[in-house]
C-alpha cells in the first residue's frame, strides 16, 4: 500500500523524490501562520536517540531539504499531517 496526502497550495509547497533507502523532500512553507511548524517538526525528530532518521536543511526563505529514512516516511507524514501542513493523509492499494 501507498502512502499518500494533499495539501493546501497556499500554506506549503511540497515535493518528494526517492534517492536510495531515503526520501528527499523540497518544501516551501508559504503561510506565516505556519513559519514556526517545520522547526517544531525538526525538534521532535532531533529529540530521539537516531540520528539519521530525519534531516533536515534550512535555506532562506521558509525553505527546506529534507531527507527522510524509508522506515520514518510515515512519521515524517503523519507530523507534517498534525502540523496542518497537509490537509489529507490516506492509504491508496497499488495495483499489480
Amino acid at each position: 500500500m501507498k502512502l499518500n496526502y494533499e495539501w493546501n497550495q497556499n500554506v506549503i509547497d511540497i515535493s518528494e523524490t526517492e534517492v536510495l533507502n531515503d526520501i528527499e523532500f523540497s518544501i516551501k512553507i508559504l503561510s506565516p501562520s505556519h513559519f514556526e511548524d517545520m522547526r517544531s517538526i525538526e525538534k521532535i525528530f532531533e529529540s530521539n536517540h537516531i540520528i539519521t532518521d530525519v534531516l533536515v536543511y534550512t535555506y532562506t526563505n521558509h525553505e527546506y531539504r529534507v531527507i527522510v529514512r524509508k522506515d520514518f516516511y510515515r512519521d515524517f507524514i503523519l507530523q507534517l499531517m498534525k502540523h496542518q501542513l497537509l490537509t489529507k493523509v490516506e492509504w491508496k492499494k497499488e495495483l499489480p
